[in-house]
């Protein structure tokens, strides 16, 4: 049913583990030729939970699962790339199939603009190899007046696709919209919904909820319709994710902006618009 509405879809269960290969499979199965997925990078990758990358490279070392909390200190060069390489083989049925649309790496809010943090990007980017790699910043500091056009130059140079926000700004903890392309082939805009009330919200046990809890109205979408418009000159496609579902406003949404660039994939039955 979502494969006939939309044309895309983020796979978020892969930034708490790694999938199977077969699970991945699958997933190229179900769905048509021309669908698209942008896959999150596992958390252990981009440093919101290094025990969690621990607890995985434990897995594909010893072949069993290590709770958490043991004790197994920092991962060695060694086991962070064999980590990136078990992430990526997973994904290998997906690139295979020409569906895999880029690989997002969302850094977390602590992820600031210094000189290590730049050295981890570089490292990241290698490690992918030639995989098509997003990037998605959650400081304010990287887009801050005296280093945004570095931080674009930087990740042009580099091969990074942009992922671009549409974000409530809420101090450093966000990042402004930034609609400017860093690649040629693709460019990623992903909207996080308004609530600038939820943002900051983690320490709640539904902060999640709360969070991505927003529906754009038709004057908001209206303003990305230019705003992709003029992207679409500097690079070759562009795709949009909805990521306010918390309270099933995404699909909407999405239909909604779809409508207003003049594109179609299918009208659902009532009931099921719900769903999404």
């Amino acid at each position: 049913m979502y494969a006939r509405q939309f044309a895309l879809v983020e796979v978020d269960n892969s930034f708490y583990a790694i999938p199977t290969p077969e699970s991945v499979q699958r997933w190229v199965d179900d769905t048509p030729d021309d669908f698209g997925f942008v896959v999150k990078a596992f958390q252990g990758m981009t440093g919101h939970d290094r025990d969690a990358g621990r607890r995985a490279i434990g897995k594909l070392l010893t072949g069993e699962a290590v709770p958490s909390g043991d004790a197994l200190g920092e991962l060695t060069e060694e086991q962070e790339a064999t980590m990136f390489a078990a992430f990526r083989s997973a994904f290998e049925p997906m690139e295979r199939a020409g569906k895999l649309r880029a690989f997002l790496f969302q850094y977390p809010p602590w992820f600031d603009c210094t000189r290590d943090n730049v050295a981890t990007l570089r490292r990241a980017k290698a490690l992918m190899g030639d995989a098509p790699v997003a990037l998605e910043f959650r400081h304010q500091s990287w887009f801050a007046p005296e280093y945004r056009a570095k931080t674009l130059a930087f990740m042009e140079r580099e091969g990074w696709m942009h992922s671009v926000c549409d974000e409530p700004q809420a101090g450093l903890g966000s990042v402004p919209t930034v609609p400017e392309p860093t690649h040629p082939d693709r460019t990623i805009v992903r909207f996080h919904g308004r609530n600038i009330g939820g943002w900051h919200s983690s320490g709640s046990p539904d902060w999640r909820a709360v969070r991505y809890l927003y529906d754009y109205n038709d004057e908001e979408l209206r303003e990305w319709v230019g705003l992709l418009e003029a992207m679409l000159k500097r690079t070759s496609a562009i795709d949009v994710v909805f990521n306010n579902n918390s309270g099933g406003h995404g699909a909407g949404n999405a239909k909604r902006l779809m409508a207003m660039l003049g594109q179609s994939r299918g009208e659902p039955p009532p009931e099921q618009i719900s769903l999404f």
